[in-house]
This record gives C-alpha cells, structure tokens and sequence, in this order.
C-alpha cells in the first residue's frame, strides 16, 4: 500500500515544511509516502468562493487515480482516535488499495470532491489552517504506523 497526501496551497511557513519533512521522514519506507500540493485558486474579493473550490476540485479529481482509497479531511468527517486510525489503516493495508488523503482549500472541498471520498476524516471540530492540519495529519498517519508497530511512541 502507498500512501499520499493531496493538499491545496503550494506556499507554507517554513514551520509546517520542517514539521512536515519531519514526520513524513519517519513513515515506513513501503508506504512511499509523498505529498501533491496544487495552488489556491484565485478568489474574489467580495464574491463567491464557490468557482474556487470547483476549479480545486477539478484539479484534486484529475491527481486521484482510479481504485484509489480516497480519504477526504473535512470538519463534518468522523473523528478517530488514534488507535482508530490505526485500525483503519491496517484494514486498508489488507484490502491492498493505495491510499490518498485530501486537504482541500480555504473553503474546504467541493461537493464533487466529497463525492469521490471512500471515508470522510475529521481531524477535529476545531478549523484548522492548512499548514497545521497537514503537520497533524502526517504526525497521526505516523503515530497509527507506531500503534501497529507496538512502539512505545503512542503512549495510550
């Protein structure tokens, strides 16, 4: 199983970047885990963001590849625990589908994009910015490997 994560917005602080390279470091070298940016559409002042997302969306549908598990972050998703996510993971490395996890724009995700989702995540009914959701995301993909490791990392 691969894993990879699509995320809209191609600039963050360095911060997020060093984070990022940090914990993606650590995942297991089989998951050949990589990151797609795609950049922010351009949004009107005062208008609707909703051509935005659609032109996001048509980007993100055009990166995923066809039976491809498709797992979409969204605040309205289902909330994991650690261990959850875990367990999700091991099932999904069983049904041997590559994995792709999507952080859509400032607006969210289009109703295409959530359309095309296998599983709805939430990594908290907290809003997140991008930059530390996808920090949080890369470090829970990396706990879940230490959970199924058995490495003392996850102190539960």
């Amino acid at each position: 199983m691969h894993i990879r994560l699509i995320a809209v917005g191609d600039r963050q602080p360095a911060w997020v970047d060093t984070a990022f390279k940090d914990y993606a470091g650590r995942l297991p070298r089989p998951w050949k885990f990589a990151l797609q940016t795609i950049a922010t559409s351009r949004r009107r002042r005062h208008g609707d963001s909703s051509g935005a997302r659609s032109e996001e969306c048509e980007k993100i549908l055009g990166k995923l590849a066809n039976g491809e598990r498709v797992v979409m972050l969204d605040e309205r998703g289902s909330q994991l625990g650690s261990t959850e996510l875990a367990s999700s993971i091991n099932d999904w490395q069983s049904d041997g589908r590559d994995v792709c996890f999507v952080i859509g724009g400032p607006d969210g995700l289009d109703e295409h994009c959530m359309a095309r989702a296998d599983f709805t995540w939430s990594l908290s009914r907290l809003t997140l910015p991008h930059g530390l959701a996808r920090v949080v995301c890369v470090e829970q993909l990396y706990r879940a490997c230490t959970v199924l490791e058995g490495h003392p990392y996850h102190r539960a």
